[in-house]
């Protein structure tokens, strides 16, 4: 599809998206990004997360905590991609759920001698509903989602983390 023909798909600039590919693929460090999120502890089990100007907060008995926040991520992360590519191949699509599940156990976070705390696997479903799409265009798009979704691609490989603690004294 040419950036010529329809401006928004799916609430997307397909123009816009398409100008910016074009620039990375000129300059891939173009695509580069380094978010840095400070979260803050504000009683009991919850957070205040800050990124730049925005704020949210985890955990808590009224909020998402941190193991639920990873599902969602990866959940939001694929809606958007999804999105995205439908519409810059021309798809609009009407709904769309992406539904994400995972299996954990909190024993060592509880202290008690376990092997880990996280996640033993992750399964998500994807539902669309996009009635212009044909079987080619709807094989793409999980191509797509298999292939370059970031955080499903962060959650699929080990990715090292490094821990630098401080202490402060009030």
């Amino acid at each position: 599809m040419g950036s010529g023909t329809m401006s928004q798909i799916n609430g997307i600039s397909v123009a816009g998206w398409e100008a910016f590919r074009d620039e990375v693929r000129k300059d891939a460090s173009v695509a580069d990004r380094r978010p840095t999120v400070i979260a803050r502890w504000v009683g009991g089990s919850r957070s205040r997360v800050e990124f730049e100007e925005k704020t949210m907060h985890i955990g808590g008995d009224d909020d998402f905590n941190a193991m639920q926040m990873l599902l969602a991520a990866l959940a939001a992360c694929d809606v958007d991609l999804l999105i995205l590519h439908a519409a810059l191949i021309g798809i609009e699509v009407k709904d769309l759920r992406v539904e994400a599940t995972g299996l954990f156990n909190v024993q060592a976070y509880l202290g008690l001698e376990a092997p880990g705390s996280g996640y033993t696997g992750i399964s998500y479903k994807i539902i669309l509903n996009a009635p212009g799409a044909d079987d080619e265009q709807i094989r793409s798009l999980r191509e797509r989602i298999e292939r370059s979704s970031p955080v499903g691609d962060s959650l699929g490989r080990s990715i090292p983390l490094t821990i630098e603690f401080g202490t402060t004294e009030s």
